[in-house]
């Protein structure tokens, strides 16, 4: 979503036209976003006043591929999935929807999502249930987040400091995880060999549409530029400079 449809809270040129064309002819689409904060409806409205008009059905977050894992890992548990969650409303409501009971009373599982203010009395708790034996889940590996003042710390960087106080590494499900865009497909019922992924990093979008299976369009109007691709051993199927390229193409 960020560096390919928007940039700064405004639309790329293109992009509306673009989705526009999508929902006209009925393509079957998501737009994929780490960010674990806002439910489908907000991240829809957000959008709209950005300029874009996506329908929330075709949203899908880290958080959304969160519960969907979790409910994938509890099929045939008799009873309900426990979760002490460290986020906001996109990921309690994806993972409440799940059928997961949200509890810091014997968890299964500790969930640590994005929220714009962590608390240290949260970490203390996810450490300790963790210790005692809770499964730890992140949301998305992306150490910083953009604010008007400058980076804020982000999932990663609150997970490093997890893992350095219990000694136990994350399952992360978003992006550069193939799994998120597994997850996605599931959701449109759509298969490798006929899936695009359009994104503008080479470390997350570019790295997990090629282990997913995917045909994969770079676009340069987000964090990798073209002097960046170098420096990577592996290269996407496509290199565009942005969504305006593939309006008569897709």
């Amino acid at each position: 979503m960020d560096g390919v449809l928007v940039h700064e809270n405004q639309a790329i040129p293109g992009a509306a036209e673009l989705i526009n064309r999508w929902v006209d002819t009925s393509k079957r689409f998501l737009v994929l976003t780490n960010n674990s904060i806002y439910t489908p409806r907000d991240l829809a409205a957000r959008l709209h006043a950005s300029g874009l008009d996506v329908p929330e059905e075709n949203l899908w977050t880290s958080a959304l591929a969160t519960a969907e894992f979790l409910k994938d890992q509890l099929k045939g548990s008799s009873t309900p999935g426990r979760a002490f969650v460290i986020g906001e409303a996109g990921l309690t409501t994806a993972l409440h929807e799940a059928g997961l009971i949200l509890t810091d009373t014997n968890p299964d599982y500790v969930v640590l999502g994005e929220t714009r203010t962590y608390s240290f009395g949260t970490i203390t708790k996810a450490i300790r249930l963790i210790l005692d034996g809770a499964r730890f889940i992140a949301t998305n590996p992306d150490v910083t987040g953009p604010s008007p003042e400058g980076p804020l710390p982000a999932t990663g960087a609150i997970a490093a400091l997890i893992t350095a106080a219990t000694d136990r590494e994350p399952y992360i499900v978003g992006k550069p995880n193939p799994m998120m865009f597994r997850s996605a497909m599931n959701k449109i019922d759509a298969h490798s060999e006929t899936t695009g992924m359009i994104g503008d990093r080479m470390d997350t979008d570019i790295i997990a549409g090629i282990e997913a299976g995917l045909t994969t369009v770079l676009v340069l109007t987000g964090i990798t530029q073209r002097e960046d691709i170098a420096r990577y051993s592996f290269r996407p199927s496509q290199i565009i400079d942005s969504v305006a390229d593939l309006i008569r193409t897709v």
